[in-house]
């Protein structure tokens, strides 16, 4: 027996059991090391006018044996000399295929695809065999030689003789393995299992570009016999048939043109197992120093498990239409986690178990193409497409607001343009371009109601009262949407018709434009308010200034009335500047500081601490009847009576913000003294 060379135990101990992780890839490693093999004699066909080969006769075959539990995998390719053996096969990590492609740069072109790298792909086959045999032929010769391990300690070689039925007729190699014995913690005998080797071919290897080949078992019905009488019943056989198991031509490297829509998505719901078309598909091409090629899509459904902690992102990963990697997670950003595809490059630089990726910068390249890529058909799909967008963001949204949220806003140019709210005024899903391309003059802002219910929030006062200004409001429903926009903070809207500073600057510029100029038009921020926060900032001066001196002349008011609720209920009572007309609500909820009452809702629902709370301002609507029945409580001196009326102001005013009331017994016990 021949010894390995290098420290042989140790390296090849660690070659079989530490750089796979997951055993069954031996199989997807003999295959790709089949097709080097096969590469190379049609390299050699193409540069050697005396290697004349039938390119159609190419292929990988993989045989089972059930009863001698052995598994092989044979190609017609160039095969190996006895010193190829040694040299190949007696050195660990020693890559022929490396070397060959090394030496052939230059004539490989498109037609050859060399995919071994490292030279230890084929010992992974230790991870399942006890015994790995190679019976194999080299292009032109008449030798015929066999190597055999049981990865321990060494190796032989041997001539195998021309009666041996093991002799190869023709050139190539015979790789076969003899599995190890079945044990608690794994069964080897699946590996002989028809649906599994089929699973793992069509998994890893589907896209090699040669056939790989399996007898496999297909029933037929039997014909029908002349002497059968009426009540004749069908028969069924089995029988062997030689099929390709591979589709060989990856869709992503065929020619848009070549492609069907329903190929495309038969491809999509067969891999990604969706029953549903996706909503979108596209692929892109890059060339350079990293060449690649991606084929991605965007699904019709969110999947069921989008949202929860167990789902896994990623892209397919293929190296020289090899799968690397299932999931790929580096290729995308988590807000775009629903994309689903298969990006293709033989320019990643892979880790010796062709497992995982090296170098990152590669990764941060691709994902950054991507990236573009996929906000620039999302933004193609809003504008040309707004029926379909709705239904993608109805399902998707909620991870771009999260991607603002999760980036405490720097996202917010990439994304914010592709978030859509659905309009007060409009009643429709808009975007915030679009809302503020509708804004009247003079308005600063795009405000927006947060809650869980769009009819309720359309009934809220504070909402009605920034309607009546003249002003469109957002109502949002979805919990992440108040912290996106307190990541947010302002919205850059674009070629927004200009403000002038005065009448003089007005009048010129619409002198300008009758005179054929064009519109002057400005980019602008606007911030994001929620009409809720106590800073909205609406009324006019006469408002504001009636607002002032109504909350002066009722200091006393104010002070018992927050004095009756509590300190660490409300900071403030105060006369609202929102709510000024007497069929307005008579009192609303704000919020001052950092925390909106949305924001108070939703973190209180989770595992937050119980001490984050906003401060809450109870406004109280100065021209509506209740407050003049407030007044009277107050001027009597009737204190029950004063914080009757402001615990039931306040808990009515909570339950219309849609915030639980602190105690629900004794608001029922307060309607009925009042009704009393």
């Amino acid at each position: 027996m021949r010894k390995f060379k290098t420290e042989s135990k140790k390296l090849l101990d660690l070659m079989i059991n530490s750089i796979y992780t997951n055993r069954e890839i031996f199989l997807r490693e003999l295959i790709s090391n089949a097709s080097d093999a096969i590469d190379k004699l049609y390299l050699k066909s193409l540069t050697d006018a005396s290697a004349q080969i039938d390119q159609a006769n190419l292929a990988i075959t993989v045989t089972p044996n059930k009863d001698a539990r052995t598994l092989t995998i044979s190609d017609n390719g160039i095969g190996m000399t006895a010193e190829e053996l040694e040299k190949n096969l007696g050195t660990i990590a020693h890559s022929g295929s490396e070397e060959f492609k090394a030496a052939n740069a230059d004539k490989q072109g498109d037609a050859v695809d060399i995919i071994g790298r490292f030279g230890v792909g084929f010992y992974s086959a230790f991870m399942v065999a006890k015994e790995v045999g190679v019976v194999t032929r080299a292009f032109g010769s008449e030798e015929c030689n066999r190597w055999t391990s049981d990865g321990v300690e060494g190796y032989t070689i041997e001539a195998v003789p021309v009666d041996d039925p093991a002799f190869r007729q023709t050139a190539g190699s015979d790789v076969i393995l003899t599995l190890k014995d079945n044990a608690d913690e794994a069964s080897y005998d699946e590996y002989l299992e028809e649906y599994t080797l089929k699973d793992l071919i069509r998994r890893y290897s589907n896209y090699v570009r040669y056939p790989v080949q399996m007898m496999v078992t297909k029933s037929r019905q039997k014909e029908k016999p002349e002497d059968a009488g009426d009540d004749y019943k069908p028969e069924w056989e089995d029988y062997q048939e030689l099929e390709t198991i591979n589709s060989m031509t990856p869709i992503w490297k065929k020619r848009g043109s070549d492609v069907t829509p329903e190929e495309y998505n038969e491809f999509y719901k067969s891999t990604f197992h969706d029953w549903e078309d996706p909503a979108r598909t596209f692929s892109l091409h890059a060339e350079g120093t990293l060449e690649y090629d991606a084929l991605l899509f965007i699904p019709g459904k969110a999947p069921f498990d989008l949202y929860s902690r167990d789902y896994e992102k990623g892209l397919e990963l293929y190296s020289s239409n090899v799968l690397i990697m299932e999931k790929c997670a580096d290729l995308l950003p988590d807000y775009y986690n629903f994309v689903r595809g298969v990006v293709d490059s033989a320019d990643v630089t892979l880790n010796i178990s062709r497992e995982t990726l090296q170098q990152t910068r590669q990764l941060q390249a691709m994902e950054r193409r991507i990236e573009k890529k996929v906000t620039s058909e999302l933004e193609s799909m809003r504008d040309n497409d707004r029926d379909d967008y709705v239904k993608f963001f109805e399902n998707f949204g909620r991870g771009l607001k999260y991607g603002i949220y999760q980036s405490y806003g720097m996202k917010k140019d990439e994304l914010g343009g592709l978030l859509l709210f659905w309009s007060a005024r409009e009643q429709k899903y808009v975007t915030l371009q679009e809302y503020a391309e509708a804004m009247p003059e003079g308005q600063k802002a795009v405000y927006y109601a947060a809650g869980d219910d769009r009819d309720r929030l359309a009934k809220m006062p504070v909402v009605k009262a920034v309607l009546a200004k003249g002003y469109d409001v957002l109502l949002c429903t979805e919990d992440v949407d108040e912290f996106c926009f307190q990541a947010m903070r302002d919205f850059e809207a674009k070629g927004l018709p200009k403000t002038y500073e005065d009448d003089a600057a007005r009048e010129a510029a619409q002198k300008a434009q009758a005179d054929g100029a064009e519109p002057e038009t400005e980019d602008r921020t606007l911030e994001l308010k929620n009409v809720s926060s106590g800073d909205l900032d609406l009324a006019t001066e006469e408002e504001k200034k009636s607002a002032e001196e109504t909350a002066k002349a009722n200091e006393d008011l104010f002070s018992a009335m927050k004095e009756a609720l509590g300190e660490d209920v409300v900071t403030k009572v105060t006369v609202s500047a929102r709510l000024t007309a007497a069929d307005d609500a008579p009192s609303c909820v704000s919020a001052e500081g950092p925390v909106s009452l949305e924001m108070e809702k939703v973190l209180s629902a989770g595992p937050a601490p119980e001490d984050i709370k906003s401060q809450r301002v109870l406004e109280v609507n100065a021209a509506h009847p209740v407050f003049a029945k407030l007044q009277a409580a107050q001027q009597a001196g009737d204190k029950d009576k004063l914080a009757l009326y402001t615990s039931l102001l306040y808990d009515q005013a909570l339950l219309t913000e849609g915030l639980p009331v602190a105690d629900p017994v004794t608001f029922a016990q307060n309607v009925c003294k009042l009704m009393a």
